[in-house]
């Protein structure tokens, strides 16, 4: 079954999915970015613009198809899961249960990102990163970093096809890191044009468009 697009970091053999998720099938471990849960609560809370407040539950809903689809054994979820930590802390019921559903026979790692500096009482592992292989995993990439796998900055990227333009979350990467989208619902994104993307990737980085059928070409610059 075709789940994305496949590509090679380090030797290890990634699969780009087109829902924003990363799927490495040596380890079955699946790694998502970003998922920002809990942001129109954060934002109410602060006085800002009320949204509707379903984000949550339709990026939950999005990671239990992924999950199912590649039955993962592992979880990696690579910083700013919770867009604070008073969003963590306020997530209703329901959802909790929800995403102890998600962890149940699985291994599963938070990792810490600016948003979510410290521990959520949500079950799994906390780590400010992870290693695995040739690969480690953290928030935010650092430079002279060798198969790093990062999140942080929503990458997004705008092609041309058939005469249109087509802006989407994209995957950056190079010989030597990765960066992936933002997973979550409300979550924007950084022009892969902008800084500090520009100055991370090297000349020959390539981006893969999310989408349902994702496509890979030369980073934008």
């Amino acid at each position: 079954m075709n789940l994305g697009h496949d590509f090679t970091l380090c030797d290890s053999r990634l699969t780009a999915l087109g829902s924003g998720a990363l799927w490495w099938p040596e380890h079955r471990v699946l790694c998502v970015s970003d998922l920002h849960l809990g942001k129109s609560e954060r934002i109410a809370r602060r006085g800002g613009v009320a949204l509707p407040p379903y984000e949550t539950r339709d990026t939950l809903m999005r990671l239990a198809d992924d999950l199912e689809r590649c039955d993962a054994q592992t979880v990696v979820a690579l910083g700013d899961s919770f867009d604070d930590l008073g969003a963590a802390l306020a997530l209703p019921e329901e959802e909790r249960l929800w995403i102890a559903k998600l962890q149940a026979g699985r291994k599963w790692i938070w990792i810490e990102g600016n948003h979510d500096p410290g521990p959520v009482d949500l079950g799994g592992g906390h780590l400010s990163e992870f290693e695995l292989g040739a690969l480690t995993f953290r928030h935010i990439a650092t430079s002279g970093a060798s198969g790093e796998i990062s999140g942080h900055y929503h990458p997004k990227a705008t092609i041309s096809l058939k005469g249109r333009n087509i802006s989407r979350p994209a995957f950056v990467y190079d010989d030597v890191r990765l960066i992936l989208p933002a997973y979550g619902t409300y979550t924007g994104g950084l022009r892969t044009s902008s800084e500090p993307i520009r100055s991370l990737m090297a000349p020959n980085a390539c981006a893969i468009l999310t989408g349902p059928r994702p496509v890979a070409f030369p980073m934008p610059r």
